[in-house]
């Protein structure tokens, strides 16, 4: 635990409960980088005899900071913090590329890959026939084994004729052959998880996700992609640099 957390007092001109302000505590060391993702925290034993209070206040400070999915509970194992995402809004970067940059280890758990008849929504997103066939990629994205979406991404069967040739890169996959997108339209909002969503990103029913829908074009206008992207909210922040326009 860090020098800074040990240090711990309370504010006696705070009314509000021990354990929150334990939990505003660690919740700024954890946003100031005094820990490190994957790190484990003290346990609520070790807390609780660190800051000269009870397990239970112990506890339900480490129960605000999961709640606020500054840290993971596993079970069998202690508490740790979460990997989070930044992303810049103005970048078009893959999930693994995202990642990467950050130090976390990209995965993909596939749910399915199959050649299907494209829907309606899709044949229109896409500018494609009646009856033209796409690739379907169902899959869940991890940071070093940590859920973070649920991604269902279509893309033309002539852009993608064999789905399970991809890895755990779609864009690595779509560079290697000459057909990666050069830029895309991303629409997001929130909305609450149903059941079999939250089952998939291991979150309770009804909480806020960020849903994501992104079309991606070729340099000659041609879309190749539509990807429904569910985001964790506790895991991701998006970022965007405005800029005041000359008066």
């Amino acid at each position: 635990m860090s020098q800074t957390s040990v240090e711990f007092h309370a504010d006696v001109s705070d009314n509000s409960p021990l354990y929150m302000q334990i939990a505003r505590k660690l919740s700024d060391d954890v946003r100031n980088g005094r820990y490190q993702v994957d790190q484990a925290l003290p346990s609520e034993r070790t807390l609780s005899e660190l800051l000269n209070v009870s397990r239970v206040t112990a506890r339900k400070a480490i129960d605000q900071l999961v709640d606020q999915g500054l840290v993971v509970r596993r079970r069998g194992s202690g508490n740790y913090i979460a990997p989070r995402i930044e992303q810049p809004l103005s970048n078009l970067t893959s999930f693994s590329e995202q990642l990467q940059q950050r130090g976390y280890t990209p995965k993909s758990r596939w749910l399915s890959r199959a050649i299907v008849t494209a829907s309606a929504d899709e044949q229109m997103s896409l500018a494609l026939s009646p009856s033209s066939k796409v690739a379907r990629l169902e899959r869940l994205r991890m940071a070093d084994d940590v859920v973070m979406a649920y991604e269902v991404s279509v893309l033309p069967q002539h852009i993608v004729p064999k789905p399970d040739a991809i890895g755990d890169s779609l864009y690595a996959f779509l560079d290697s052959t000459g057909k990666g997108p050069a830029r895309a339209l991303q629409h997001i909002r929130a909305m609450n998880a149903p059941a079999e969503l939250a089952l998939q990103l291991e979150v309770p029913e009804g909480q806020a996700v960020l849903f994501i829908t992104r079309i991606a074009y070729l340099d000659s206008g041609e879309a190749v992609e539509l990807t429904h992207s569910y985001c964790r909210s506790d895991h991701y922040d998006f970022v965007a640099e405005m800029r005041r326009a000359p008066a």
